[in-house]
């Protein structure tokens, strides 16, 4: 048949007879659970336009309506248009240890499902785990050579009724130094957030964060749009490029009650293994920390002799020499610390480290002088050319067998198990910004009610707590508190040696209580106002409750020890200071201690031995 002409133009017959529409690829949809504990649920949904989905349940709660997935590369949009092509199911059981944390030793047991997908001749694949304690999902693009990265459809439509702890992000310090805001997702502000991110929906709490980031990525944060209420994932570059197959970090879903939240490993579980094989000189520890009173002591020999005469007295491990300390008399002192049982950690600007040629040459000097550690500060940024720096700072610290504090810095994001001589980060507003100078302003006592929920669930935080001569609301013995209810396996107490001197009870306390646990358990709370956490080390149980708020009596159940009589040595607030009252308990009894406004106490638990009348 010929084709038929017109003045205007030609017509064929393609143009005659035109093609039926191509058919919609039909939706599909994945439910996912964990092996045990099945509460939680996962549903992946591939819509026909395929674009997906993903929704998490926890039972008949809705805790995260269907989410956009997806990423855009410069080869391909892979947010649309995609197919299915294949399912790969495994079952993660992982037994592992870290140097500090919510707990030493590690069990993980999660269902890993593998969703293959492409578009053309580019293919993604989306691994989702489920775990009782929550969802993590990250994106794998199985490509070789070069991959380009630039951004992700990835979103949380958490319900807009929900509660929300949320931390503004700083884009010009790029750090997490702000205070959070307690809101709910309808009246939130449409601006960018850090990690981790706290939500009450229901019945039910979710902590959204991210894990196992390192140079292959920048790390992300949550921007929530205005319009839909929904948080958007937002990443620090224009482009995060590498050679494939490209994994992305994992978009991390902690979901429970409060405290299968806050006693939850799941951002750790989901960390890559550890890189670090002889482990045996990495130690948690408490440190004697001069600078917060005394911002000239660095730059004094004999002042930091002090110091290590005082932290060998309260039988700490280490002391921290913050800037201004000499090369010329850091041997002498690490020396003479040393022969007081006492290990020294110091300041370092990153800069000083910032190239391979000064890790090369200033690392193993601080190792040769029995350095311990090192403080590296003002790292300020959280794009991919930052964490490949994280990478290489942490690959060499290992090798010259030296501990590593991050301050200035980005939040942990289960580092501490893939490098386990990370020991704490800053990445908090902690006790630098109420030292008790003119025009300091107190934090808000539901700050320290929040942290626990918040921050310190994505890992060990450098608060420098115990910090008697701050400008503060709190009562000493919830200040004291701070010691157990703040987790860092580096505790850098901060106040003078006179202020500890003057609260002798509470240098009872600090001589005991650890920096390392063994198992933590949240025994009650609420971010707005009540946070009560008991911490083990070894045998002893060690408790710590603050408050925020009118006077009132707190109380912790003891359900969490094992059986037999206790000793229990209580250090509340009265009207001279903090004192020490001792009794005997069973797990089935409960502490009730009364408390002042914003108060709080501390307490340390141990079996009860024949003769003793308290844990000292």
């Amino acid at each position: 048949m010929r084709a038929r002409t017109w003045i205007a133009g030609v017509t064929t017959v393609a143009a005659l007879f035109p093609a039926a529409p191509a058919l919609a690829a039909p939706a599909r949809q994945w439910q996912l659970a964990p092996p045990v504990g099945r509460a939680v649920t996962a549903t992946v949904r591939l819509d026909s336009a395929g674009k997906l989905s993903l929704q998490v349940n926890r039972g008949a709660t809705v805790v995260l309506n269907p989410s956009a997935l997806g990423l855009r590369t410069t080869a391909a949009d892979l947010t649309t248009g995609l197919t299915f092509t294949g399912r790969a199911d495994t079952r993660i059981s992982e037994h592992y240890t870290t140097a500090a944390g919510r707990r030493l030793v590690h069990d993980a047991d999660a269902n890993q499902t593998t969703l293959h997908f492409a578009k053309g001749t580019n293919r993604l694949d989306l691994v989702v785990r489920v775990a009782s304690d929550g969802v993590g999902y990250r994106y794998v693009l199985p490509r070789t050579g070069s991959v380009s990265v630039t951004g992700e459809a990835s979103e949380f439509a958490v319900p807009t009724s929900a509660k929300a702890v949320l931390l503004p992000y700083d884009n010009g310090r790029n750090d997490y130094e702000n205070m959070p805001v307690h809101t709910t997702v309808a009246a939130a502000a449409p601006v960018a957030y850090g990690y981790p991110s706290l939500f009450h929906v229901a019945d039910s709490w979710l902590l959204v964060t991210e894990s196992d980031v390192n140079g292959n990525y920048g790390a992300s944060r949550l921007t929530l749009d205005g319009t839909s209420r929904r948080f958007r994932l937002t990443l620090p570059d224009a482009r995060e490029t590498g050679t494939g197959p490209l994994s992305t970090p994992w978009r991390t879903m902690v979901v429970g009650d409060l405290a299968t939240v806050t006693e939850s490993d799941l951002v750790t579980d989901l960390a890559s293994p550890s890189r670090v094989a002889d482990t045996s000189w990495i130690k948690a520890g408490r440190s004697a920390w001069s600078w917060w009173s005394d911002g000239t002591s660095p730059r004094s020999l004999d002042t930091q002799k002090q110091w290590v005469d005082f932290a060998a007295r309260m039988g700490w491990e280490y002391i921290l020499v913050d800037a201004g300390w000499s090369a010329d008399w850091m041997p002498t002192l690490v020396t003479y610390a040393h022969a007081h049982h006492v290990n020294v950690w110091i300041w370092v600007h990153f800069t000083a480290l910032d190239t391979a040629a000064e890790r090369d040459a200033k690392l193993p000097l601080y190792s040769s002088w029995g350095v311990s550690g090192l403080k590296i500060d003002f790292i300020q940024s959280d794009t991919q050319d930052r964490m490949r720096w994280y990478d290489a700072i942490l690959a060499a610290t290992a090798r010259n067998k030296l501990m590593v504090e991050f301050h200035g810095c980005t939040i942990p994001r289960g580092t501490e198990r893939t490098w386990p001589h990370l020991m704490t980060s800053e990445a908090v507003h902690g006790a630098e910004g109420i030292h008790n100078k003119p025009g300091r302003q107190p934090y808000p006592v539901d700050y320290y009610t929040t942290l626990p929920f918040a921050r310190n669930l994505a890992g060990s935080m450098d608060f420098t707590p115990v910090t008697f001569t701050a400008v503060r609301r709190n009562s000493d013995a919830a200040e004291l508190a701070l010691s157990v209810v703040f987790e860092s396996g580096l505790q850098n107490l901060a106040d003078s040696i006179a202020s500890y001197d003057a609260h002798p009870a509470a240098e009872r306390f600090l001589r005991q209580v650890a920096a390392a646990w063994d198992d933590t358990k949240l025994l009650a709370g609420d971010p707005d106002g009540l946070a009560v956490l008991a911490r083990r080390h070894g045998t002893n149980w060690f408790v710590g409750a603050v408050t925020a708020g009118t006077a009132r009596t707190v109380s912790a159940p003891l359900a969490f020890l094992p059986a037999g009589t206790w000793l229990v040595d209580v250090y509340v607030d009265t009207p001279t200071g903090i004192a020490v009252r001792s009794q005997r308990v069973t797990s089935a009894d409960t502490l009730s201690v009364p408390v002042p406004d914003n108060g709080g106490f501390a307490a340390q638990l141990c079996p009860a031995m024949a003769g003793a009348t308290s844990c000292s």
